[in-house]
């Protein structure tokens, strides 16, 4: 499978910095055997888990989905990468993920973080057993928050 947005460098700098921030704040590595023949960038596209990010604008705009975060959104990368992120949410869930991210911006990660998020076109889910950790660049200045997680529910 093929990205569906052109290689550049900021991707491959986002990539690492997804997988140096995740190892260096949970201690475990993002993904177990980045040795795919397209390299890091396309193996942590396609992993089955879900990887996303977003920026620490004021509305937070997401800037990385895997393509299980793309089929689980129904987006596009272009679309997904210039979505706020709280539009993942419905809105009396809005409030719901703000807790979470603060506690992700004060002690730098969460582990087990449960919620309902929902689809472009209006699919719900509920996301078990999330990881969010908090993005470091390499001058240790906060550009961004990421989650994975390997457990969904479809919602009625």
């Amino acid at each position: 499978m093929k990205l569906p947005c052109r290689e550049n460098v900021y991707q491959a700098e986002h990539v690492q910095l997804l997988i140096r921030s995740h190892e260096r704040l949970i201690g475990r590595p993002l993904i177990e055997n980045d040795a795919h023949p397209g390299g890091v960038l396309q193996a942590l596209f396609e992993v089955s888990f879900f990887v996303a990010s977003h920026n620490t604008e004021k509305d937070l705009v997401l800037t990385y989905g895997n393509q299980t975060a793309l089929d689980l959104f129904e987006m596009e990368w272009d679309e997904f990468t210039s979505t706020p992120s709280r539009f993942t949410a419905e809105t009396p869930e809005r409030a719901e993920r703000e807790g979470p991210l603060q506690a992700v911006r004060t002690d730098g990660f969460i582990e087990d973080y449960s919620g309902i998020r929902i689809s472009k076109t209006g699919k719900r889910f509920l996301i078990k057993q999330a990881t969010v950790w908090k993005l470091i660049d390499e001058s240790g200045s906060r550009v961004g928050e990421a989650a994975t997680f390997a457990n969904w529910e479809p919602l009625a």
